[in-house]
């Protein structure tokens, strides 16, 4: 159906209402009506395959008519759910219709209920609609039961603006929208600033609530566990808890089982003997009690228990645990386990965050686009064209496991691929054990414990978190099954329904062997791991033919010496600072056989840190780089690491090119910017082996910075501004200055307080204490800092060098700070293509920890505002924009930056340079006349003329580095 044709159905449609319209409000035109005459036409109009005249099997079907689920007799799923065809469950948008008497502007319970289940099933916008309406909402958040109808609404057309409309409906939410990517794009810029990970974040919430409810009452109950016991019973609770509650609504269970066994009697006691026929049915060692020792034995009060119940059932439980994705529970353990129950002496519960969690500021879980791309550029391209039996053999493993992500995205790949492979071989006819599929077209949990017990392993430190990874992998396993589904499998295949998957995910330290050198077999806090004979199938095949994953970001610190000796033994690539993502790198490929493929994401400093030196030649010499892809520092909620997805083969092909890919993303997926290839052994020549994101086209303009052997640091020193440690207790605006000795007051910048060749403020001092002041000296200091004291010394014990309470944590020579000096701000400005930005002061001007400033070795103003001029020029900002992905300007960044030998120039050179030094003193003249210029005249004048000769200073710039007109149209495309 061609675009025109659809306007015309749906034009008649609205004609036929407005004809009708008094008659459709009638009280016996109902929703079934509704539907039949105007929804589903409309939406097939749209493209959408309704009534599945395709004749597509259960798993292929474009529109699912939701399962209704009956809470307190109330019906509370959506009508339909919209989906591609081989997607599998994934619901792109829902929609919930209603009969035309319906006022949906205001119904609250309407829009509640849609928006509960688009939240849960991460369906982001969806759509209410009775015809006469058509209303689109932002399901991002998850919803408060009294929201009034309005919350969240993006949009609201009646059906007499459809025609006006049309364009928007069709490009939005057609058939050929979803297929070409505008749907996503809608979603995008209507949720994105939303936030769409707000499901993650209100169910840690809820976890965190369970846990200090459980925590609380079993401490106080069962006073002879310790912490870790403890710890092991609320987790294993919650656990079973919360699988239960998935299985009753997705109708494996019988709803509402929990809250009748805790009606009466003993909740706890109840509660268990649920979990033990669970044991018994499902075979899952959530619930082998022989194993568990400590949670058969729990005393727990029942109104803990009672309030935990209420809080997993509507209508204080806002998620709808039928569609929400098992991925959402994955990423909301993750910032679960990054805290830890203690125990005082008088038996009070403290939830406090894990020491790693604390050093590495918080815990940061994969977004779930980021696992789909590593999983499809590692899994999927070594699963293509194979046939589940070949499939069989293929071992796919994340040695630093977490809450099990990567694990459940490769389960879940593998699962679609299945699916789609048995549907091309006709598999779905087939009767009694040939046939893979339940009757709702999923694969039979027979041959889903088949595929995860084949190809799934892992293994994390944390043996919380290896049992959130076993919890997760076991609730995909029960994804579109029934408690009819699993009757008919017991009968068939007579086992029960689950694998138990201790075999396949481990709790060990996937980094220290069984080494009896080491003596770490007796150590219980290690828990070394000897991979080839925990898994010793798959080393008798070579290795693993997958490591995929999201390693730690922290480097060890505080650890034994004894330990550290293991690490420098074990891992000769990594030389002085150990980092967990780079050892876990090394061990990564360490553990592929022959063919196997790595997948991790990274921060982006692997390619340039010089501790990764041997690690990076290593992987040149003996590996293939099959593909970088620059993924940013938005990746994670809070993590500021720039990224990159690494993709390597274990078998170094000299014929394949290295994929050089910098993305942009978004909260919901990669968006691909710019792609090159490029010969890996290039790399092998480039100093330290550091590996560049930079196309064959680009290097050959860097090359004319590159080729001069004169560095920054040969004639300046590159100097990081004053970490204070504590800014309230030293920084004050100028207004507000304390009384103190002037002789501890500088003038302080910022680095938001200048831009290029201007200082624009001077509002703030800095109360500058060094350790060779002696605070006694100074009482009016001494009486300022006193209230900050505590706060002083807390911060204080993490800085290795002992200095006193008072001064300031990273203070600099006041010598550097009063000499010419040229600053720049550390984060380079966005706003302007991520321009550097700096200027030039000899007023003795302070500057903080967001500015980095430079001094001449020779104190030579001249070669000062020279280099201000490069740095500030298009051509230095196209290359650090391009060489230089990550937007924090580094110190070593910055001294290893070679320029133009100017202490050679002589002629036509020289006259440049000297031109140049002019330029930028004219430059700050008039950027200090336009601070205080107030006519606009004056102002516009003044801003051509900085202009011009900024201008100015970019073309003598590319002159003197001899760039050609098509090097200084590829800069200026750049800089636009």
């Amino acid at each position: 159906m061609t675009r025109e044709e659809a306007k015309a159905i749906i034009n008649a449609l609205v004609e036929r209402f407005a004809e009708h319209r008094k008659e459709y409000h009638l009280p016996d035109y109902n929703e079934q009506k509704a539907r039949q005459d105007f929804i589903n036409p409309f939406f097939k109009a749209l493209g959408w395959d309704i009534d599945n005249e395709k004749g597509a099997s259960e798993a292929y079907r474009e529109v699912i008519y939701e399962d209704k689920v009956f809470v307190r007799g109330k019906a509370k799923a959506p009508d339909y759910g919209f989906r591609l065809a081989g997607s599998g469950k994934k619901r792109l948008f829902f929609v919930e219709a209603k009969k035309p008497s319906v006022a949906l502007k205001t119904n609250k319970e309407s829009a509640y209920q849609l928006k509960r289940y688009g939240s849960s099933a991460q369906a982001y916008v969806s759509i209410l609609t009775n015809f006469e309406d058509f209303i689109v909402y932002d399901c991002s958040r998850v919803p408060k039961l009294n929201d009034s109808a309005s919350v969240s609404r993006l949009k609201h057309i009646h059906f007499e603006d459809y025609i006006k409309e049309f364009d928007f409906i069709y490009d939005t939410f057609s058939h050929e929208a979803v297929t070409k990517g505008r749907f996503d794009k809608f979603v995008a810029s209507d949720t994105d600033k939303k936030g769409s990970q707000t499901l993650d974040k209100e169910f840690v919430q809820s976890l965190d609530n369970w846990r200090r409810y459980l925590a609380t009452s079993i401490a106080l109950n069962n006073r002879k566990l310790n912490d870790e016991e403890i710890n092991f019973a609320v987790q294993q609770t919650i656990d079973r808890l919360i699988f239960l509650r998935f299985c009753e609504d997705r109708a494996v269970e019988p709803y509402g089982q929990l809250q009748k066994a805790t009606s009466k009697g003993e909740s706890y006691k109840n509660l268990f003997d649920l979990f033990k026929q669970a044991d018994d049915k499902y075979n899952s060692g959530l619930f082998d009690f022989e194993k568990d020792q400590i949670t058969p034995k729990l005393k727990v009060d029942n109104k803990v228990i009672k309030s935990v119940i209420e809080e997993l059932y509507y209508p204080l439980c806002r998620y709808e645990f039928s569609v929400m994705p098992v991925e959402v529970l994955g990423n909301a353990y993750e910032q679960f386990l990054g805290k830890v129950i203690r125990i005082t002496p008088a038996r009070s519960v403290r939830i406090e965050e894990k020491p790693e969690v604390r050093k590495a500021g918080g815990v940061y879980y994969t977004p779930q686009y980021i696992v789909e791309y590593i999983v499809k550029n590692t899994v999927g391209k070594l699963v293509d064209g194979k046939t589940p039996t070949q499939i069989e053999k293929i071992k796919i493993v994340d040695p630093a496991c977490g809450s099990g992500s990567f694990l459940l995205g490769a389960f879940d790949y593998l699962l679609q691929y299945h699916v789609n492979w048995y549907h091309e071989k006709g598999y779905a006819t087939k009767k009694g054990k040939d046939n893979p599929f339940t009757p709702q077209g999923t694969l039979t949990t027979h041959e889903k414990k088949r595929i995860l017990l084949c190809n799934i392993f892992g293994v994390d430190l944390d043996s919380n978190a290896v049992e959130v990874t076993k919890l997760s992998l076991l609730l995909k396993c029960m994804e579109g099954e029934t408690e009819a589904s699993i009757k008919q499998q017991i009968s068939l295949f007579h086992e029960r329904v689950l694998p138990d998957l201790d075999n396949n995910i481990k709790d060990s330290n996937s980094l220290i062997d069984m080494d009896g050198e080491f003596g770490f077999e007796t150590e219980s806090k290690i828990k070394p791991f000897n991979w080839k004979k925990r898994f010793s199938q798959v080393f008798s095949q070579g290795g693993f033919d997958v490591v995929i994953g999201n390693p730690p970001y922290v480097a060890i610190d505080g650890i034994k010496q004894v330990e550290r000796d293991y690490y420098t033994l074990k891992y000769p690539e990594i030389k002085k600072r150990l980092d967990l993502f780079g050892l876990f790198t090394a061990k990564g490929r360490n553990l592929l056989n022959e063919n196997g493929k790595l997948g991790f994401i990274i921060p982006m400093q692997f390619l340039r840190n010089s501790s990764f030196e041997m690690l990076r030649k290593s992987i040149l010499q003996n590996n293939q780089l099959e593909e970088i892809n620059y993924v940013g520092d938005k990746v994670c909620d809070q993590a500021k690491n720039d990224t990159i997805v690494f993709i390597l083969g274990k078998k170094r092909n000299k014929k394949t090119l290295t994929k050089l890919i910098d993305s942009k993303t978004t909260q919901t997926q990669i968006l691909q910017q710019k792609e090159s290839s490029i010969d890996q052994d290039g790399f092998l020549n480039n100093q330290e082996f550091i590996i560049d994101l930079i196309s064959y086209d680009n290097k050959a303009i860097f090359q004319k910075i590159e080729k001069n052997k004169l560095k920054i640091e040969d004639r300046f020193n590159v100097i990081q501004g004053i970490v204070s440690g504590l800014n309230e207790a030293y920084i004050y605006t100028n207004k507000l200055l304390p009384k103190i000795e002037k002789k501890l007051l500088k003038k302080f910048l910022f680095g938001s307080d200048f831009d290029r060749y201007a200082l624009r403020f001077l509002n703030h001092s800095i109360v500058y204490l060094n350790k060779h002041i002696d605070i006694q000296d100074f009482p009016l200091a001494e009486n300022i800092l006193k209230p900050y004291k505590k706060q002083l010394e807390k911060r204080r014990e993490v800085i290795k060098n002992v200095i006193p309470w008072y001064s300031l944590q990273w203070p600099r020579e006041e010598k550097t700070f009063e000499s010419p000096k040229i600053i720049f701000q550390k984060i380079r400005n966005q706003k302007l293509a991520q321009r550097l930005v700096g200027t030039y002061d000899e007023t003795g001007l302070y500057v903080g920890d967001g500015v980095i400033y430079l001094n001449s070795k020779t104190n030579n103003k001249d070669e000062l505002k020279f280099l201000l001029a490069l740095l500030n020029s298009s051509f230095y900002n196209f290359y650090y924009r391009e060489q230089f992905l990550d937007i924090n300007l580094k110190i070593k960044y910055l001294e290893q930056t070679s320029i133009v030998d100017y202490t050679k120039f002589n002629g036509e050179e020289l006259k440049k340079y000297k031109e140049i030094i002019k330029i930028v003193d004219l430059l700050l003249k008039f950027n200090e006349d336009l601070q205080v210029e107030k006519l606009p005249a004056k102002i516009e004048q003044l801003k051509q003329r900085i202009d011009y000769n900024e201008e100015r200073i970019n073309e003598l710039v590319c002159d003197l580095y001899s760039l050609t007109k098509t090097d200084i149209e590829a800069i200026n495309t750049k800089s636009k």
